[in-house]
């Protein structure tokens, strides 16, 4: 019984001693008219920062939208493609498989090129990459044209799907890191029902136009994230890993 008196104590010591502060805050907080102010004022701050953090996530995620847009609205979209520029099954296949390809490619140069000019500027260098993908699609008079385009939109997309939750993550507080590193996805999901309702808000053009316009709207958030750029600030951890060479 000693012994157990005696670890008790040691524990009731330990536990004093290595209290945490939030807890002699919660503990006092009520006696002390300052530390209830303090208490108030991070509240405030925290719900702020965290509303803050939460709109550099959604503009993060507007790349996911890229993906996701494109693979809606290709699938309603090659139909006129065919009957406008008069393409093969073999082009419709190798038009529709290669912005996978291309995607790959893309998020794998992402990584090294986020490391070297940084999280945000990467998703710039992205959405920059995919409107001109995009722009060329869309006046493409050509298959040559289109696959150029193509390509381009395949590049800009992996940049953007790649970094996008690594920059979430990093900016992300802990507290709501996994719920806030969950919006690519999600947003990959919006971007296809976006392309589905594209395709059936512009089918009832001539078919030389409609699919044209499908396209070009892929292009409005990739603007978006381009002005997001200048709004947004730069990931933390990635200027932790600048600051010896600086």
């Amino acid at each position: 019984m000693g012994v157990q008196e005696t670890g008790n104590d040691e524990n009731k010591g330990t536990k004093n001693k290595y209290r945490r502060m939030d807890s002699e805050l919660t503990d006092y907080g009520n006696n002390d008219p300052e530390v209830v102010q303090y208490n108030q004022t991070q509240r405030q701050r925290s719900k702020r920062t965290r509303k803050y953090v939460f709109a550099c996530a959604v503009f993060a995620s507007l790349n996911n939208v890229l993906l996701g847009y494109d693979v809606g609205v290709m699938s309603g979209a090659i139909i006129f493609i065919q009957e406008d520029l008069n393409i093969t099954e073999l082009q419709e296949e190798i038009l529709i498989g290669s912005l996978s390809v291309i995607s790959i490619l893309g998020s794998l140069a992402g990584g090294r090129v986020s490391d070297a000019v940084g999280r945000k500027w990467s998703m710039g260098l992205a959405a920059i990459i995919f409107q001109i993908g995009a722009a060329i699609m869309t006046f493409a008079p050509t298959f040559k044209f289109l696959m150029i385009g193509r390509l381009l939109a395949g590049v800009g997309i992996g940049f953007g799907v790649m970094i996008a939750p690594v920059y979430i993550a990093e900016i992300s507080p802990t507290i709501s890191r996994g719920s806030f590193t969950s919006f690519p996805e999600i947003f990959i999901n919006l971007g296809i029902l976006l392309g589905y309702v594209s395709n059936y808000a512009f089918s009832g053009f001539s078919s030389h136009t409609n699919w044209r316009i499908m396209l070009a709207v892929g292009i409005l958030p990739s603007v978006f994230i381009a002005f997001a750029i200048f709004i947004i600030p730069e990931s933390p951890r990635w200027l932790v890993m600048q600051k010896p060479s600086r």
